[in-house]
């Protein structure tokens, strides 16, 4: 080989070594872009002032629960997870002497220590009234989300979020809440002059706020309407409200302490399917569900489900 053939091949190869390594370099960029962002929902519901596990002697129940031990199964779910949302439907409070005794003061600075990043109202936190919620919200560092309670007549007027939107990885997930109507279930002395709002008008507004302005991936509702009421066929329950509003992905239930053993799909109007989830009470079990979201165009799917019984982890 002369020398002009030489340098020319040389060239040619360095040329070709550089566009491979560009390629190589541009692959690897493409590899991690194509990997799905992972997504970790933990949720609990009617939790009803269950600090300890249940005693001996409780049935079916003995030794499940207790807030140590959930503490624990978050902790250790969190350190293998990056991204992890901790939600609540309602009814911290009431149902053992640790609520008669601190007025649900233990219960919302546990669920701090715990990192919940939101709950929305159950009916039972209405027990000590509206002053006795007040008195007790300062120990609580994540936000109250209820979209169908006007308190704008009562002294919380102005402490409570409709919703609020998350982000992890550039996923943008909005959570709203939803709460059963008061009259008949509370004293009206404690619930005083809030108003309920229609949770399916009310859902309808989030959702199009949260799909529009907010440029949510993802639409979960913290429901405390109920699973099912099948002697109040004009009451609105988690199944009506999937069938009726378009645009949840998820609704996570409470009010009924109903156990399902995995998700439920309704398929709403337009064909949307949302989820409907609930883990029983007492925080017996505690909810996960993991989603993947593709990339560009961030569509969501599940790619898991379980309910994880809250025994000793520790």
């Amino acid at each position: 080989m002369n020398r002009r053939s030489f340098l020319r091949n040389s060239v040619l190869g360095t040329a070709g070594l550089t566009a491979l390594g560009s390629l190589a370099t541009t692959a690897a960029v493409a590899g991690v872009a194509k990997a799905p962002i992972k997504l970790t929902i933990l949720h609990t519901n009617d939790v009803h002032s269950r600090i300890e596990p249940f005693p001996e002697g409780s049935g079916q129940w003995a030794g499940m629960g207790g807030a140590a031990r959930r503490a624990a199964l978050i902790k250790e779910i969190r350190a293998k997870e990056a991204n992890v949302l901790l939600l609540d439907s309602g009814d911290v409070f009431q149902g053992t002497p640790y609520f008669n005794f601190f007025g649900g003061e233990l219960e919302y600075k546990l669920m701090s220590q715990m990192g919940y990043d939101a709950t929305t109202l159950g009916n039972h936190d209405f027990d000590n009234g509206l002053e006795g919620l007040q008195r007790q919200l300062p120990h609580a560092n994540f936000p109250f989300l209820i979209a169908n309670y006007d308190f704008s007549k009562t002294a919380l007027a102005g402490r409570f979020q409709p919703y609020k939107v998350f982000e992890k990885q550039g996923v943008r997930i909005g959570v709203f809440g939803l709460g059963i109507e008061l009259a008949g279930l509370v004293s009206e002395r404690n619930f005083g002059e809030t108003v309920y709002l229609d949770p399916v008008e009310t859902a309808r507004k989030m959702v199009t706020q949260l799909r529009g302005p907010e440029r949510c991936d993802l639409v979960i509702c913290l429901s405390h309407l109920g699973y099912k009421f099948d002697n109040s066929p004009n009451k609105i329950h988690d199944l009506k409200l999937a069938a009726e509003v378009a645009g949840i992905d998820l609704i996570l239930g409470g009010h009924t302490h109903t156990f399902l053993e995995k998700p439920e799909a309704i398929e709403g109007p337009g064909g949307h399917k949302t989820l409907i989830n609930q883990v029983g009470w007492s925080g017996i079990n505690l909810g996960r569900l993991d989603y993947e979201f593709a990339p560009g165009s961030k569509r969501p799917g599940l790619a898991g489900a379980a309910v994880v019984p809250v025994r000793d982890v520790c």
